[in-house]
């Protein structure tokens, strides 16, 4: 084991520096990053949920700036419509465009998917980063509770809408977004639909990341990698709007030790900028350019089933309407 890989692996065993600002100021050295500054990107097509602030705004920027063009899906059209002035003030011939949908609202998305295949015959990048932390319970128009219906049945259908351009790309990359919350919680099928009376944000959010990681790795073993790449991330511990307004109290105990969110996004950025690490796997999960476990504790390793995986993918299939790949 190289010098690099023994540090890495004990900052990562201690969870906190390696989640803080700590672990990409040494991994940046360790590893020796390429810079994503130094990347080109003309040419190719990406599109992003929720990047109309933090770590999507943050990615989307250095996206365009290495000359990719870029489609947000949004679901406030005001926001969008500021994001997309702000970023072509920004830079210089910016090819950035917004498509209004709800993550949670599945004919919203098909209506989306439809204008960006008319757009694009090919589409390089699909990234789903949309994904609040929402401290009540409330169902969706599909009767699910929204988190769950927001960040792992819409991206699971948007991934299947957008199948045909991102196979065009050959290989194409679906990259999700998830967190390190969800090494707290096991994959149970069951908790992704409790009711108002068992709800907790910060729970909800956590089951979702969850479901999402463990759905990236099942969808990743469906494809060929010549085809489509699938990963998934997480950013660490990122000073963003969302966690100013979600977890308040961590964010103030934490605030010398959060990552700003340039260097939360750097992985994602970096995930659907080079075209060797990223491509020469799939069904990673990864934090600072490494892929990492699945797991942190025994209780979420043992609840990890083959078969609590099946009952997963045939919930969400039920629930959007659709298989991954698409058939027919």
């Amino acid at each position: 084991m190289k010098p690099s890989d023994i540090a890495d692996t004990v900052l990562e065993a201690t969870v906190v520096p390696s989640f803080s600002r700590i672990g990409p100021l040494l991994r940046s050295g360790l590893d020796h990053w390429t810079s994503t500054d130094e990347y080109r990107l003309d040419g190719r097509v990406i599109v992003i949920t929720g990047a109309t602030s933090g770590l999507g705004l943050v990615a989307t920027r250095a996206w365009l700036e290495a000359g990719a063009t870029v489609e947000i899906v949004a679901r406030n059209p005001g926001k969008a419509a500021a994001t997309v002035e702000q970023l072509q003030s920004e830079i210089a011939g910016a090819a950035v465009a917004a498509t209004i949908a709800e993550t949670a609202d599945l004919d919203g998305l098909r209506n989306a998917a439809a204008a960006l295949c008319a757009r694009h015959d090919r589409i390089d990048v699909l990234v789903h980063n949309a994904g609040a932390l929402d401290p009540s319970h409330a169902y969706a128009a599909n009767g699910i509770e929204q988190t769950i219906a927001s960040q792992v049945v819409g991206p699971f259908l948007l991934s299947a809408l957008l199948y045909e351009p991102l196979i065009a790309a050959a290989p194409g990359r679906i990259l999700w977004v998830s967190s390190g919350g969800m090494y707290t919680e096991p994959l149970s099928v069951d908790q992704l639909t409790i009711g108002p009376d068992e709800y907790r944000g910060t729970v909800a959010y956590a089951r979702a990341k969850r479901a999402q990681v463990t759905l990236s790795e099942m969808m990743a073993e469906r494809v060929d990698r010549s085809a489509l790449v699938v990963h998934a991330m997480h950013p660490g511990w990122a000073l963003t709007p969302g966690v100013e307004r979600s977890l308040p109290t961590f964010r103030r105990v934490m605030a010398p030790l959060l990552r700003t969110a340039e260097q939360g996004a750097d992985t994602l950025v970096w995930l659907a900028a080079d075209d060797d690490q990223p491509l020469a796997t799939t069904g990673g999960f990864w934090l600072d350019r490494r892929i990492r476990s699945l797991h942190k504790i025994k209780a979420t390793r043992v609840a990890d089933t083959p078969a609590e995986r099946a009952r997963l993918w045939e919930w969400v299939v039920a629930a959007s309407g659709t298989d991954f790949p698409p058939q027919g």
